[in-house]
């Protein structure tokens, strides 16, 4: 099956719904055969995620930079624990990892992985499907903004098309599924 990675806030202070929405997803990964891929944290909805996929007998690989390790936010229980040097070094890998990306609600870190991989996929560095959660209009603010940048032709309509959306987790899994290329013999 793929390696699915999931960007998601690792924020300690949120309500309790976006955490049970982690951990519903990384569940829902796991129940289908993938492997979840995540930020390495142990915090947050990051945390949750984890969790999730490991009590419905998922592996997991995280990939954490050594400066949140020295913090203490590892997932230590990962199955694979990758760290890097720097943010910028745990995004390509992160790419590098995995077959797909799920983004949940998040915050800037959420942003910045996202078009991070959406850039690079616009650029053709990478064809591997994306979606965007987009539970209760999390994001609708962020995609209207970015329509209008379609529509004053500062992204192409083909870049904006790139990333799918989905109301839920199940419907984005079937998304990504739809969309992933049969892996090549190694």
């Amino acid at each position: 099956m793929a390696a699915i990675c999931v960007f998601c806030a690792s924020s300690r202070r949120l309500d309790r719904r976006w955490l049970d929405l982690a951990a519903a997803t990384g569940a829902e990964i796991a129940r289908r055969g993938h492997t979840l891929v995540s930020g390495g944290g142990c915090v947050g909805m990051m945390g949750a995620l984890v969790d999730g996929a490991r009590s419905a007998g998922g592996r997991t690989i995280g990939v954490i930079p050594q400066s949140l390790v020295d913090l203490e936010v590892a997932d230590l229980a990962s199955d694979e624990l990758l760290v890097t040097e720097s943010m910028a070094s745990r995004k390509i890998l992160m790419i590098d990892k995995s077959d797909a990306f799920l983004t949940l609600p998040g915050g800037l870190g959420t942003l910045d992985e996202l078009f991070e991989v959406w850039t690079t996929a616009t650029l053709a560095l990478h064809h591997k499907p994306m979606v965007l959660v987009d539970t209760d209009g999390f994001y609708a603010p962020l995609l209207d903004w970015l329509r209008n940048l379609t529509d004053q032709a500062f992204l192409k309509p083909a870049g904006f098309d790139l990333l799918r959306l989905a109301d839920t987790v199940p419907t984005a899994l079937d998304l990504l599924e739809s969309r992933l290329t049969p892996p090549h013999p190694r």
